[in-house]
């Protein structure tokens, strides 16, 4: 059976476990396209006018497999830390695709929340696997399988501060490291300019919503630190210094990410925070974030905002003076 998986939104953090637990069932996993012009405009055609951008250019990667495979896959996301919370637009996700796009093959929408179970990922796969008609045995080793290939991925992930890009080749998330030691980073020497990346992995590793901006900064020689190649201890020992906890995993993994850089006195050239246009989440986010900058001005710190009608052109030439002024800086 063909399962296809859009190239977007949890693609970016959960895809190493589905395609592994989907290959361990004995199915074949099919991925959309890359993010380009033409799913961007499917997704505006057929997601609703208030969604914002990285849910409509979901819609676009539903369009792009509905003639490719047997079943789509697009789990309903509730919580992936136990206590904490995803935006409630992942909730509904699987309902807004269905009630918005014509003609869809079936689809496989199991919950994935860990909100009160840890245990909420085994729970999920076991929904996936009866929901494919295998039996619990299966189901079982499947999930072993996958956890063990998803938990020693992150290990790697941080340890080598590989960022997670897509970078469309078919082995990105092979099982065996090879593309990791095809593509290690290499050390760029004491003089590295270092940039914080923050923001939702579906916007910052969608080479076509962010217009390439890891790849524009690496090839300004700048070390791009994100907050999947930062420890989890050390992103949760920067969250605790906000007065209330923030109940959004991905939101309270940028702020830990800032506060965990700036206050333990990390070497760091500059903060750029690359935001949805509509997204409630990342405008708190982005407010508390300036708030906390506001009072070390030593850093300096780049604010995007993207929708669809973002050009490339005032992108570039804002990146571009964001440069100049660490570079300046570093000079100086």
């Amino acid at each position: 059976m063909r399962i296809g998986v859009p190239r977007a939104l949890f693609y970016y953090m959960y895809y190493p476990f589905w395609k592994t637990f989907f290959e361990a069932l004995g199915h074949e996993v099919i991925l959309s396209s890359p993010t380009n012009k033409k799913i961007l405009k499917d997704g505006l055609e057929f997601a609703v006018d208030d969604a914002c951008l990285p849910v409509k250019v979901f819609h676009g990667h539903i369009v792009d497999l509905i003639e490719k495979v047997d079943v789509l896959f697009i789990p309903r996301i509730i919580s992936i830390e136990p206590g904490e919370f995803i935006c409630p637009k992942f909730l509904g996700l699987p309902d807004m695709v269905k009630s918005s796009i014509p003609d869809l093959p079936p689809i496989i929408d199991s919950n994935l929340s860990v909100y009160k179970n840890r245990k909420g990922l085994i729970e999920h796969a076991k929904s996936i696997g009866t929901d494919l008609g295998h039996s619990s045995k299966l189901i079982l080793k499947a999930y072993k399988i996958a956890s063990t290939k998803f938990n020693s991925y992150k290990k790697f992930q941080i340890s080598h501060e590989k960022l997670p890009l897509d970078s469309g080749q078919k082995s990105f998330f092979d099982s065996n490291s090879s593309y990791f030691s095809r593509h290690k980073n290499k050390c760029l020497g004491e003089n590295t300019l270092n940039v914080l990346l923050l923001g939702h992995p579906y916007n910052i590793y969608d080479n076509y919503i962010s217009m390439n901006l890891i790849t524009k900064l690496q090839k300004n020689g700048i070390k791009v630190i994100t907050p999947e190649i930062i420890p989890v201890k050390n992103i949760s020992a920067g969250a605790k210094n906000l007065k209330k906890r923030l109940f959004w995993t991905l939101g309270k993994n940028i702020i830990g990410s800032t506060y965990y850089y700036m206050d333990c006195g990390k070497a760091l050239d500059g903060i750029i925070h690359l935001a949805s246009f509509g997204c409630g989440p990342d405008s708190i986010v982005g407010e508390l974030l300036e708030r906390k900058l506001s009072r070390n001005r030593l850093v300096p710190f780049l604010r995007i905002n993207i929708d669809e009608h973002s050009g490339e052109e005032g992108f570039n030439t804002r990146l571009e003076a964001f440069i100049d002024v660490i570079e300046g800086r570093r000079r100086n």
